[in-house]
């Protein structure tokens, strides 16, 4: 009787399937969007008095700790980041870049200390900003 597969033949035919698997999977990564810029979001900081009320409470939950977070009523998408408690006052938040993708909304932030010799205090701030931009169901990536 002979052999079906030999040694040589069941190597080639192992590898063969490999690359295969190789070859079908990195075409399903590539069609899921590649994460480059598709635009630039508008968007607006939102002062204080401004901030839905829900949102406000949310906020004052999460605020001793570093936070991500997005809020959404029915026109418009707040998304939230809190760099948690700090020592003094006189930070600010930078907003780097918010941008859509095909898959996702990316937004950039930074926080900004107080300058050397800036009058700050000496009671501890809790540093957030809150940002409203297009209503949106992607997903935010932060960054």
């Amino acid at each position: 009787m002979k052999k079906l597969f030999s040694g040589k033949r069941l190597i080639f035919f192992g590898l063969a399937l490999m690359g295969l698997v190789a070859f079908t999977l990195s075409g399903c990564l590539g069609k899921g969007g590649s994460g480059d810029k598709v635009r630039d979001m508008d968007f607006n900081v939102v002062a204080e008095t401004d901030i839905p009320q829900e949102l406000k409470d949310i906020i004052g939950q999460k605020q001793q700790s570093p936070f991500k977070l997005t809020f959404s009523d029915d026109q418009n998408l707040y998304i939230v980041v809190g760099y948690g408690q700090q020592s003094t006052g006189g930070y600010s938040i930078a907003v780097n870049d918010l941008y859509l993708t095909d898959n996702s909304i990316v937004l950039k932030t930074e926080l900004i200390g107080p300058e050397k010799g800036e009058v700050t205090g000496s009671e501890a701030s809790y540093p957030f900003i809150v940002i409203k931009t297009e209503m949106s169901e992607l997903p935010v990536v932060f960054q």
